[in-house]
């Protein structure tokens, strides 16, 4: 069994050790007895009846973001008292602690909370303790894991249901007991800053990661929180938080289907809304989406968060409400009432910190008559359900003594199948040369601004992780010792100072091989918003997909040296560099990586790990010919390129003029240290109903000399349809390990109610006819195929 898929089956079978099981008073010794109190009375009588025993100030309370920091000083550690019991009497359903700060002040500081709400409250009810955890627990020196969209590009279930168990254990340790992730977002418009965050452009991968991502979280009770619900990740102009525009059918087409698949088949206990309009409406109060499609259509029982300071933005955006004139402790303003108006009764439950904490307008909107009280206990209602099926009430927290933080958080456990996803996320792009796999006998120059120095981790972890983790130099001179290795930065990121060419040419003239390692950087939470310089992240958006500063010459000069060069790209989106491909070099995508990132480089480099990889995103040859994303609509992506030919004539085309709307390396592709013979495929049927389901059966036959993992993509084509469709989906896929010379039969289900289109009337049919199912090795590198029919 694979080691991930062991320590999984482990880590969900434990019961928590007695140290981690709390025992609370009861409180207002009046309620003792009360049925919400009582773990054997059903969900729904515990939500009623603490409801009707609330007033309206504690649900106003439990719909609005606390912070650790309203009673502990993260710099200096001090407790205050009084802000303790302030927090809890204005917001007390959950309280926020992502800061850099030791273990035993955090877990000291979150017991001091969750007691407080649990003890001396009226009502005894219990808080969620949140955090980030899109690279793992973000709570410094928690394990951090690589990128989401390197998480897609394992193309691996498992690794990414263990990832999830073993985040859960961390955070339980500490007291967090909800996450804010994963997201279900796509990587549709890559000059948005935060593609890094996704599981790439596909709905069908991305649902499936996410689902994933979710059931290993939540099988140890800890929270996951779907985001940015929905249609957030193609602004305008790839402008972090800019309008989205859509219709109907290509939100439901596109947008939603991985966020189903996340909330209602994962069975997600929060989700958060977006900071976008769609379709010139606000989706952090828009009802059509947060009541008509979650609640009405979807049947979501759960609640529903802004994301931070979202909100407002119905303010200091849209311009749908008055300005709100002031911060939580000022007079509350017609602006704070607008918003709560508009956003709670949409479905949007709860606030997040970041603004004016409209909710607090709630006691004077009910006693005014303004806003029915039904509305808020729906809203409370859903917080609470959740609470009382994560078993909250019983366990608030499950805190481990200090002595055995350092044996559950990043330990041995926690870095292997961080190093074990990372290395399975690496795509190998071009090895025309065949320099890899490397050999250990030969001298190796590592060259490049992030191949040392500093982790390149992307956003959304800890201030000051960068400084701790394993470089791609670390991991090179683990695997074959120091003295086999010369180091040259060559230059910084951000210069276009070429001073250190020099030495970074030295070395490669002197090496056996160069690797250089170059691409994109964000910064750690603190740094980012600081304003200090990156090219990814929230708020971090690019006009170019472009390497930046003197990073192309740095290459172009250890190319021209004559030495074999591997190229890395350690990058939080694909970058436009596809000159790459008519040199000799060979070419490596690591999406950025984990702590152990330097680790699994040098396996994949050295050969102690085929590649596996698969692109959870298409590569554009430059900015222009965006969006490139596969699954076109069938109307689209009409190709008569033009060139300029190496001859030096112009080749002239229309589409476009001197360029191409073909991808330069396609979604689902990654090559391998073997290679895969594709035979014989069939379906279980071929005349079928729109209830059905069936099976695709490939014979897939390493024919290499390397054992091999390979991922097998199905993808369906609709032949005619009423409406514009997809020219072909992603609806399924499988990652199998072959032994070299050996052969198996991969089979892949299908639901003939997944390949359903959103007619003319905007009613969801599987329509009769023709539809081929393709198998192939990505989603260009098609290698058989077969027909079913709906009559």
């Amino acid at each position: 069994m694979h080691l991930l898929e062991s320590l999984a089956l482990i880590f969900t079978s434990i019961t928590p050790p007695v140290w981690a099981q709390s025992s609370y008073n009861e409180g207002d010794g009046s309620l003792a007895n009360a049925p919400y109190k009582h773990p054997t009375q059903p969900i729904e009588a515990r939500v009623q009846d603490l409801v009707n025993r609330m007033t309206i100030e504690e649900k106003a309370a439990q719909l609005m973001q606390g912070d650790i920091s309203n009673w502990f000083n993260t710099t200096s550690g001090i407790f205050n008292r009084s802000g303790l019991v302030q927090n809890f009497e204005q917001k007390a359903g959950q309280f926020y602690v992502g800061y850099p700060i030791s273990w035993e002040w955090l877990a000291d500081n979150i017991k001091r909370g969750q007691d407080y709400a649990v003890n001396e409250t009226r009502l005894g009810i219990p808080a969620l303790v949140q955090t980030e955890g899109i690279h793992g627990l973000l709570i410094g020196n928690a394990t951090i894991f690589n990128s989401p969209i390197g998480h897609a590009c394992s193309w691996n279930r498992s690794q990414v249901r263990a990832m999830g168990v073993q985040i859960a254990k961390e955070a339980q340790a500490l007291g967090v007991s909800q996450l804010f992730a994963p997201l279900a977002d796509l990587a549709r418009e890559l000059r948005f800053g935060r593609v890094e965050e996704t599981f790439g452009e596909d709905g069908y991968l991305a649902g499936e990661i996410a689902y994933c991502y979710i059931q290993g979280l939540q099988s140890s009770n800890v929270m996951a929180t779907v985001k940015h619900y929905t249609a957030f990740s193609s602004p305008e102009q790839g402008l972090n938080t800019g309008p989205v525009h859509g219709g109907e059918r290509e939100l439901r087409t596109t947008w939603l289907p991985p966020f189903k698949r996340a909330i209602m088949d994962a069975g997600a206990w929060s989700i958060m809304s977006s900071y976008n309009s769609y379709n010139g409406v606000p989706i952090v109060a828009d009802h059509h989406t947060l009541t008509e499609i979650l609640r009405d259509e979807w049947g979501y029982k759960y609640f529903v968060t802004s994301d931070a300071g979202g909100t407002d933005r119905l303010s200091e955006a849209f311009y749908v409400c008055p300005p709100t004139l002031n911060s939580y402790g000022g007079p509350i303003t017609e602006g704070n009432e607008c918003i709560t108006m508009d956003a709670l009764p949409a479905g949007g439950d709860v606030e997040m910190g970041g603004g004016s904490f409209n909710h607090r307008s709630i006691p004077g909107l009910i006693a005014s008559g303004r806003l029915n009280e039904e509305v808020v206990d729906t809203a409370v209602s859903r917080l609470l359900r959740a609470k009382f099926i994560m078993g909250l009430f019983e366990n608030p927290h499950r805190i481990a003594p200090e002595s055995e933080c350092n044996s559950i958080i990043n330990n041995n456990y926690a870095k292997q199948p961080a190093r074990e996803i990372d290395r399975d996320s690496i795509v190998l792009l071009k090895n025309n040369h065949d320099i890899l796999p490397l050999s250990k006998d030969q001298k190796v120059a590592v060259i490049g601004p992030m191949a040392h120095g500093w982790m390149n981790y992307g956003d959304y972890i800890v201030y000051e992780s960068q400084y701790r983790g394993v470089t791609p130099l670390d991991g090179i001179q683990a695997a074959i010792g120091n003295g086999s290795v010369n180091y040259a930065q060559g230059c910084e990121r951000w210069s276009l100072d070429k001073s250190g060419f020099p030495e970074a040419i030295s070395a490669a003239k002197a090496a056996d091989v160069a690797v250089v390692v170059v691409g994109t950087w964000s910064r750690d939470q603190m740094e980012l918003w600081e304003g200090l310089n990156a090219t990814t992240g929230e708020h971090v958006d690019l006009n170019s997909l472009d390497l930046v500063g003197a990073m192309r010459p740095l290459i172009e000069a250890v190319i021209n040296t004559t030495t074999p060069t591997v190229v890395v790209f350690q990058s939080g989106k694909p970058i436009t560099e596809d000159w790459i491909s008519n040199s000799t070099a060979s070419l490596l995508q690591q999406f950025y990586p984990s702590q152990e990132g330097g680790n699994a480089l040098a396996d994949i480099l050295f050969g102690d790990v085929n590649p596996s990889g698969k692109l959870s995103v298409s590569f554009p040859h430059d900015v222009g010919s965006l969006p490139v994303y596969y699954d076109y609509l069938n109307s689209g992506r009409i190709n008569d390129p033009g060139s300029v030919g190496a001859d030096g004539y112009m080749y002239f085309g229309h589409q476009y003029v001197f360029g191409t709307p073909q991808p330069w390396i396609e979604f689902g592709y990654g090559l391998s240290y073997t290679t895969f013979e594709y035979s014989n495929v069939t379906l279980s049927a071929r005349n079928v109903s729109a209830s059905d389901s069936i099976t695709a059966t490939v014979h897939v036959k390493n024919s290499g000399r390397r054992d091999g993992a390979e991922v097998v993509q199905m993808y369906v084509k609709d032949m005619l349809a009423s409406v514009d469709v997809p020219n072909v989906q992603l609806k399924g896929f499988d990652k199998v390990t072959i032994p070299a010379g050996e052969s198996a039969e991969v089979t892949i289900p299908l639901n003939i109610s997944d390949c359903g289109v959103w007619n003319r009337k905007m009613q969801y049919v599987v329509e009769p006819g023709e539809f081929v199912v393709y198998v192939g090795a990505s989603s260009l590198d098609i290698r058989g195929n077969a027909s079913f029919y709906v009559s």
